[in-house]
Order: structure tokens, then C-alpha cells, then sequence
């Protein structure tokens, strides 16, 4: 008998990624998260023995709690957070039971800055139209629910990086940059280990649109009209880059889900009964 405080994990596959993923904590032990460091996408480290202090900033979303199997850890730890009213749910075997699925796993990164909670903040040039906006869609996504984006003059993005502890990107001579004929989205991809067929279709019309090179695959003349056009609508780049999220949402179900679909006109007649 299924259980209604458990999700399978391909139910969670088909959300992570999407605008409607739960918050994911991860309550691994630490000797098992030494043995495999990576992480489900987007996933929270947390103590279960430190549950009290981090569980009210849970409060009105969903969550998904992981262990390595399933078991006591997720399941106490889902338990003790519906006691304060936060929908929890555990992940139905756990990391192990995500692994053998080949379910997107991140890894650490190098040259990625935390806070003492373990948020990261990063820096950019202002004015974003591709490249600025894809990177922070797959680190929201992905990587940092909790991302903070700073979009600053070109020339102070490195200043500011010191000054802030923040991680810089997508300008040059910095870690997280274009390398060769890629764009900062490929290197993001590559860093992260995030290997998807709909992130690499995702890759390459984002990199067609960011590096002028429109004749790579035939969405990318109209990803940057979109792209261009966004900029234009928002004078405010974190307005621009919430609007932005969106727009590389669809792109990401497009590229899962719908990608082979067409769309005809007229729509063929029914045939009579």
C-alpha cells in the first residue's frame, strides 16, 4: 500500500527542475555524505539533530526530507516538521534508491562562495539579456534555491566580488566565464556535473542565441528576439531576471516534454462514428 508521506522517486524526478519543486533537505549522516558528496538538485544540508533551529523557515512549502535509504532519519525528520504544520513528505529509498535511478545529482563546485547558512551569492554585469539570466535560472533551479544575484557595472563586478563574498560570473578572466566557443550556462553544466538530454538542448540554443551563431539550431533566432525583447521591457534587472525565469522555465519543458510535438492548422477532422 503506497504511503501518503512518501514520494516515489520518479514522481520527484518529473518536479525537480520545475517552478513546483518542494524544498528538498537533505538529513544524510556525515560519513554518508562524505562517501558521495553529490546532492539532489537544489537540496538543502541539514542536521536532523539541529531540526528545531532550521525547520521555521520551512513553514508553508513543501518538503522532501532524504536520507541515505528512507528510513529513520528522513522519516523522524518528516515526522517532527508535519508536527509544526510543514507538509513533509520523504523520499521513498532515500539518496541510494535516486542514485540507482540515475536521477540529476550535483557536485560541489569549486570557487562558489557560502554564507554562514549556506546560500550563495554571486555577481554579474548589469543589463543581462542571455547568458545572465540562463545561469541564475539553473542555479535557482538546480543548484541554490536560495541564490542571490547582484547585477552591478561591468568594470566593479570583481570589486564587489571581494568586497561582498560574492562569487563572480559571466565576464572575463573569472572561474564561472565562457571557455573557448562555450558560454558560462556549458561551463555551469560541466562544473556541476548536471547531465541531461533537455539541459543540453537547453545548452546549445542558449549558446546559438548568446554567441551570435543563429544557424546552430533553429530556436535560437527566436530565443534571442524573446531574450532581447525581455530586456527591453524592465529598466530593473532583478525584475527582468524574476520575468526571465519564466521564459527559460518553458524553454526547459519544451526541451523535456515537448520538443517533438508540432502544432498544424486547420486541426484534422473528426471522422464520423
Amino acid at each position: 500500500m503506497s504511503s501518503n508521506t512518501e514520494i516515489s522517486v520518479r514522481q520527484l524526478q518529473r518536479l525537480v527542475g520545475t517552478p513546483d519543486a518542494p524544498v528538498l533537505v537533505d538529513v544524510r549522516l556525515p560519513q554518508d555524505a562524505a562517501a558521495d558528496p553529490r546532492r539532489l538538485p537544489g537540496a538543502l544540508d541539514r542536521s536532523h539533530e539541529t531540526l528545531a533551529d532550521w525547520a521555521p523557515a520551512l513553514a508553508g512549502r513543501p518538503v522532501v526530507v532524504i536520507c541515505q535509504k528512507g528510513r529513520k532519519l528522513s522519516q523522524g525528520a518528516a515526522a517532527l516538521l508535519r508536527c509544526a504544520g510543514i507538509a513533509a513528505e520523504t523520499l521513498d529509498g532515500g539518496f541510494e534508491a535516486w542514485r540507482e535511478a540515475g536521477g540529476l545529482l550535483v557536485t560541489p563546485a569549486p570557487h562558489v562562495r557560502r554564507d554562514r547558512i549556506g546560500r550563495t551569492l554571486w555577481v554579474t554585469r548589469a543589463r543581462p539579456k542571455v547568458d545572465r539570466i540562463a545561469c541564475p535560472w539553473l542555479i535557482r533551479r538546480f543548484v541554490d534555491t536560495q541564490a542571490q544575484f547582484l547585477f552591478v557595472d561591468a568594470a566593479e563586478v570583481e570589486g564587489v566580488a571581494e568586497r561582498f563574498a560574492a562569487t563572480p560570473f559571466d565576464i572575463e578572466g573569472v572561474f564561472w566565464s565562457h571557455r573557448g566557443e562555450t558560454c558560462t550556462f556549458d561551463t555551469m553544466l560541466a562544473e556541476f556535473a548536471l547531465a541531461s538530454p533537455a539541459l543540453e538542448q537547453m545548452a546549445t540554443i542558449i549558446r546559438a542565441a548568446d554567441t551570435a551563431r543563429l544557424d546552430l539550431v533553429p530556436q535560437a533566432a527566436g530565443f534571442l528576439a524573446l531574450s532581447l525583447g525581455l530586456s527591453r521591457m524592465y529598466r530593473d534587472d532583478l525584475q527582468q531576471l524574476e520575468a526571465g525565469l519564466l521564459l527559460y522555465d518553458a524553454l526547459y519543458r519544451w526541451c523535456r516534454d515537448a520538443a517533438e510535438e508540432t502544432h498544424n492548422w486547420p486541426t484534422p477532422a473528426r471522422t464520423a462514428p
